[in-house]
């Protein structure tokens, strides 16, 4: 009896298609949700074994008035790297990555990227390109965020050609394709541009295209030569939020392995993302009291209490083929 079981047990492990192991490497945080922790759990919610490594290690997101913490560099990187592969536990279905500070580092992941292929050809790998949003660089240089220029050149002649998805925002869409996205059409421009350059899915998670009150997510994909595009809107809340790109890259990852289907993953992604800050919206208003600006604190997002939604997701918004 026992190895009978054990062999059956075996064979529905091994033949689970949802046996998927990801790879993440984005920054991370103590306290709160970005890259890595805002990441990872929704994840793991829907079935995904999932590694990380930190690109920065911080006591909190670098909105708080103070944070503290470590930013590794290409050797740590390697040195994590080269411990997995010593033990021949560096295969992977999916890599994503998120927020890099520094232009060695992210050659690193170049290297990592073909690497991972060779033991795998058939990683997916989502790249979340994390350059700035509404105009402006991101990244870290004392207590501001700044993104060096030099990593431009490394996500346009590197990176971006070796991913399968890309998710940039509007403004990263327009630094990487030198497309200035002032109209829907000139975002289709861009996005061709970036599927010129390698990826076969492109998402703009989100622009200000929509009407006013709205922001427009834009899907593309090319499958042997044949096109989809989609639009989707969803509210525009004046509110800071800081996490919700990482989220968005890591449902979308999930979704689309498990469904196979842009429009449906999507749907859920940005219903997810929504539901998120819609909780998060309300818990922390309601802590601050009427009249009152949320702190970073009260603003963090309400991952772990979305769980519901992260799992079984009520598709609120539709995506629109264009």
């Amino acid at each position: 009896m026992t190895p009978a079981r054990f062999t059956i047990l075996m064979n529905v492990t091994m033949d689970s298609p949802d046996d998927c192991r990801v790879l993440s490497i984005q920054s991370s945080v103590v306290s709160g949700y970005v890259g890595n922790k805002s990441a990872t759990f929704p994840l793991q919610v829907l079935g995904f074994d999932v590694s990380t490594v930190n690109s920065v290690q911080f006591s909190n997101h670098t909105g708080y008035k103070v944070f503290k913490g470590q930013v590794l560099n290409a050797d740590d990187m390697s040195c994590l790297y080269d411990g997995l592969k010593s033990n021949m536990i560096h295969h992977y279905t999916h890599l994503l990555t998120g927020y890099i500070g520094s232009k060695s580092f992210l050659e690193k992941v170049g290297e990592i990227v073909k690497d991972l292929r060779e033991q795998n050809p058939n990683l997916t790998y989502v790249c979340d390109p994390v350059m700035g949003d509404n105009g402006k660089m991101v990244g870290l240089s004392g207590d501001l965020w700044y993104v060096p220029k030099e990593l431009l050149e490394v996500y346009r002649e590197v990176i971006v050609p070796l991913a399968d998805i890309v998710t940039p925002n509007q403004f990263e869409a327009e630094m990487l394709t030198e497309v200035k996205i002032e109209t829907e059409a000139d975002a289709w421009k861009a996005m061709q541009i970036l599927h010129d350059m390698g990826p076969k899915t492109v998402v703009i998670s989100s622009s200000d295209l929509g009407p006013e009150g709205n922001i427009v997510g834009l899907a593309s994909s090319i499958t042997n030569g044949c096109k989809e595009h989609y639009r989707i809107n969803m509210p525009y809340i004046p509110q800071v939020f800081v996490g919700t790109g990482d989220l968005f890259a890591a449902c979308l990852l999930a979704w689309i392995q498990k469904d196979k289907n842009l429009k449906v993953a999507l749907e859920k992604t940005v219903s997810i993302v929504q539901a998120v800050i819609q909780r998060t919206v309300c818990h922390a208003l309601r802590l601050a009291g009427k009249g009152n600006k949320p702190t970073p604190e009260q603003m963090e997002l309400r991952l772990i209490q979305s769980k519901a939604d992260i799992e079984h997701p009520t598709i609120q918004f539709e995506a629109v083929p264009v």
